[in-house]
């Protein structure tokens, strides 16, 4: 047994022998889906600059703000599918291992997963709010063919449900991450870099309250000297189909 076999035995022990269990994940987990990361070596901001989602920019010029969301977002990131990392967690709720997703990510897919219980810490790219009447929808209910899109209920502009650059985040998810980070036992830890405030606190916060953090990484990230007990190095979908074995869940 070599030593990240050891310590995925390790990982699937504890988390067996827990209460409760939250997964706190970051874009690394939807790498291998095809989405890059926002930010680092090949991040999409890297390539483009974020002002297009920036709150005052797309008020200031929705059409153009429009344009590039419905480029990036939906013509090119909205093909993307869940992968086995993904999998691994919905089957660790539905095995009673698991008792929430906390994610970072704005891509549906812990739910395309089949994860039930995921609290969206920055909001969800496959719904649009309107900017008046609040009203959500699906964005396959919304023709995105002439941008910027109106709401068909009060005719205001429509803006994707994720959080942009100068928004606070929603109260709901929020004050969820903070209760999972004062009651659960064990904090899974997979894709996240910590680098990303406020959210990168609720892990810390885990810890404080004495949970057990577990963290799944192709390399170090700002979490694992300073709060990770069991440090999984590797590709997501590798270091969790390795842990679903171990826990008997595939």
């Amino acid at each position: 047994m070599n030593n990240l076999d050891a310590k995925i035995q390790e990982a699937a022990t504890v988390l067996m022998n827990s209460k409760s269990n939250t997964a706190f994940t970051g874009a690394g987990i939807s790498v291998e889906s095809g989405i890059p990361p926002f930010r680092g070596k090949g991040g999409l901001w890297t390539k483009y600059n974020p002002e297009f989602i920036g709150i005052d920019y797309f008020f200031k010029d929705p059409e153009k703000s429009w344009t590039r969301i419905k480029d990036i977002f939906y013509d090119f990131l909205g093909k993307a599918k869940p992968n086995l990392a993904h999998q691994i967690l919905a089957g660790m709720e539905q095995n009673n291992l698991l008792s929430a997703v906390i994610t970072q990510n704005i891509d549906n897919m812990h739910q395309e997963a089949g994860s039930v219980v995921v609290h969206e810490f920055h909001g969800n790219s496959k719904y649009l709010v309107c900017t008046d009447c609040d009203a959500r929808y699906s964005v396959r209910e919304v023709d995105l063919s002439t941008l910027p899109p109106y709401c068909p209920k009060c005719d205001h502009l429509l803006k994707p449900d994720f959080i942009f650059f100068g928004e606070a985040i929603p109260r709901e998810p929020y004050t969820a991450s903070v209760d999972l980070a004062q009651t659960s036992e064990v904090f899974i830890v997979i894709g996240s870099t910590g680098e990303v405030m406020p959210a990168c606190q609720i892990p810390v916060f885990a810890k404080s309250n004495g949970a057990t953090i577990i963290e799944v990484n192709t390399e170090k990230s700002n979490f694992t000297d300073k709060v990770t007990d069991i440090f999984l190095q590797g590709k997501a979908t590798e270091v969790m189909n390795s842990l679903g074995k171990a826990l008997q869940i595939v």
